[in-house]
């Protein structure tokens, strides 16, 4: 049943579309809590990810590059930002609910460890004989269990719709509809049995919009990024369709424009481009497919919210040339495999003393089995900043590897 009631002054459907979710039918919390006068209960929820501590802490983690090798490129922090600016632009242009989309687009990075995938590739590592760690896992355990802050519940107690998208954004994990690869994370898994989030069915259009703008900013800012790091020059924009579209087309109408600007440029069209493309080709699958409600999403048989086929291969084409030529850099992947080192050597410290570990997390760490004390060591690891863990390296180790 839902737990919310809400009679304040423009807090209404409104205008919304009739598939958008509907914060007066949301279907609830895990803890029942009273109703708000002034909010919604997706507001709530975006205001309790952006109160929280784990949203604070993106600041200090990695996007792409470490965050002392220059201030103006991504963090974490910013790339969250930024797919929340994109989110809320389709939920404008598609009448879906602004607030729920934002609150997924806000929480969906949450589990990500220091450094960034590397960091996540090491505790997996070290995690593989307890259920492995996935950083969507995490954010989920982040949002019910490992944030406390509130008097009644551990957690921030977000409604079924922000857990749905945040766990199934990208898609369905379970059924014949799932782009999962291999088994699906023992604490997705564990939180469902408890509170079932319908793994085998879509989640909401807010979801599937939070999704796609993930997928365009990466694709776009990590170009930009990768051009700021100097790994990549204008003139390698020309190996692929899209950007090199783009650059072309922006050096002929300004020829004389200086290279800071044009990069701008080009960046702000590429996002344009994807995004109009997205409105459009996500409007011609709602009308053909028949979607008129809520329920129609979830029980529908592909991603509503999506890019084009031709524009899909263009992303394609993007995300390989990101791979190859930014990510897959020596001089990246030499950082990174540091990164991993020191989430290594700090997993193996905690585990072997958990009186290492910082705040309560040592507390009773003796009498758990090896499997709960591997998970409470990544719980505690995953949540360190960059600037942290480099520090606690320091502190436990002789030498800790220069990340430049």
């Amino acid at each position: 049943m839902p737990d919310e009631t809400f009679d304040g002054i423009g807090l209404g459907r409104g205008i919304l579309a009739p598939y958008a979710a509907d914060a007066a039918r949301s279907r609830g919390r895990l803890v029942e809590e009273p109703g708000s006068r002034t909010r919604t209960p997706f507001q709530r929820d975006r205001d309790r990810i952006v109160h929280s501590n784990a949203f604070r802490r993106l600041k200090h983690k990695t996007q792409v590059f470490v965050a002392y090798e220059g201030d103006h490129f991504r963090t974490r922090l910013t790339h969250t930002i930024e797919v929340s600016q994109i989110a809320r632009a389709f939920a404008r242009a598609l009448r879906l609910d602004e607030d729920l989309t934002e609150a997924i687009a806000l929480v969906h990075d949450f589990g990500h460890t220091p450094f960034g995938h590397a960091g996540e590739r090491a505790l997996n590592r070290r995690m593989a004989g307890f259920g492995g760690f996935d950083h969507n896992a995490q954010s989920l355990r982040i949002v019910t269990a490992l944030e406390r802050r509130y008097a009644e519940f551990d957690g921030l107690n977000l409604s079924f719709e922000s857990l749905e998208g945040l766990v199934k954004h990208n898609g369905p994990l379970t059924g014949p509809l799932s782009t999962w690869e291999g088994e699906v994370p023992r604490p997705i898994l564990d939180f469902d049995a408890a509170y079932p989030l319908d793994l085998d069915r879509f989640a909401t259009l807010e979801a599937q919009a939070a999704a796609i703008s993930d997928d365009i900013a990466y694709n776009t800012h990590d170009l930009d990024d990768g051009l700021r790091a100097g790994l990549i020059a204008l003139e390698d924009l020309e190996e692929m369709e899209l950007a090199g579209d783009i650059l072309r087309e922006v050096r002929a109408q300004y020829p004389t424009l200086d290279s800071s600007r044009m990069v701008h440029e080009i960046m702000r069209r590429h996002i344009t481009r994807m995004v109009e493309d997205v409105i459009a080709c996500s409007l011609r699958r709602l009308a053909s497919d028949g979607i008129d409600s809520v329920e129609a999403v979830r029980s529908a048989s592909r991603t509503l919210i999506d890019f084009s086929p031709e524009m899909r291969a263009l992303a394609r084409q993007t995300k390989s040339f990101l791979f190859t030529r930014v990510y897959r850099n020596p001089s990246v992947m030499g950082v990174m495999d540091k990164a991993e080192t020191i989430v290594e050597d700090l997993f193996e410290r905690y585990l072997a003393d958990p009186q290492e570990m910082g705040g309560g997390w040592s507390a009773q760490a003796n009498a758990l089995d090896e499997g709960r004390l591997a998970r409470r060591v990544s719980d505690y690891l995953s949540g360190m900043t960059d600037t942290y863990a480099l520090s606690e390296h320091r502190r436990l180790f002789d030498a800790t590897p220069d990340l430049r």
